[in-house]
């Protein structure tokens, strides 16, 4: 029963670290990676797409990301979407493929992205305190009903509490590897 209490608050946990690891892949650093476009959705015949659904999209060099449609009558509704999106890039199109060059950060671009990568990393963090505290109040209802014993809630508030420690540790240093990213130049 403490086991189950425990496994599913790691299960929980393991989502909320995903999450984090999910806005930190939007926030761009200087280098080209596709998963910057993941949160950029085309209006494509009615529906919101991602453009990962509707295009394959490659690092070309460095600093460049190819993004080559599937469709050819996609390429203005793709680049309409990325010009649309928050993320300060001027896609540029050649026949059928869209080159979207990643401009180099500023100091200051750097130190605000720093601050929302921090941002994320205490949403993460509260989520799996969150997580804590729902496992604790578990092991304290069953407590109530007598199915586990105080030793055995004692027991498992400390097992759930290392694991927080954990995954706690872990934000930090996916954070910590972030800043380090964002402050490369």
């Amino acid at each position: 029963m403490i086991e189950d209490i425990k496994d599913d608050a790691e299960q929980r946990m393991d989502k909320s670290l995903e999450a984090l690891e999910s806005a930190f892949s939007r926030i761009r650093t200087g280098r080209a990676h596709p998963g910057i476009l993941d949160g950029v959705l085309v209006s494509y015949y009615g529906n919101d797409t991602p453009i990962n659904q509707m295009a394959n999209v490659s690092v070309e060099d460095g600093r460049t990301l190819l993004i080559t449609p599937w469709e050819k009558s996609s390429v203005g509704a793709i680049e309409k979407a990325i010009l649309k999106s928050d993320l300060g890039l001027n896609p540029s199109t050649a026949s059928e493929n869209i080159r979207l060059p990643m401009p180099p950060l500023t100091e200051e671009n750097r130190r605000d992205l720093t601050k929302i990568a921090k941002t994320e990393a205490e949403q993460a963090r509260v989520a799996i305190r969150n997580i804590r505290r729902d496992a604790n109040n578990d092991l304290k209802e069953f407590l109530k009903e007598k199915e586990i014993t105080e030793d055995d809630e004692r027991k498992g508030a400390e097992l759930v509490q290392k694991l927080t420690d954990v995954k706690i540790k872990k934000v930090d240093s996916m954070l910590e590897t972030k800043e380090s990213d964002l402050m490369e130049i």
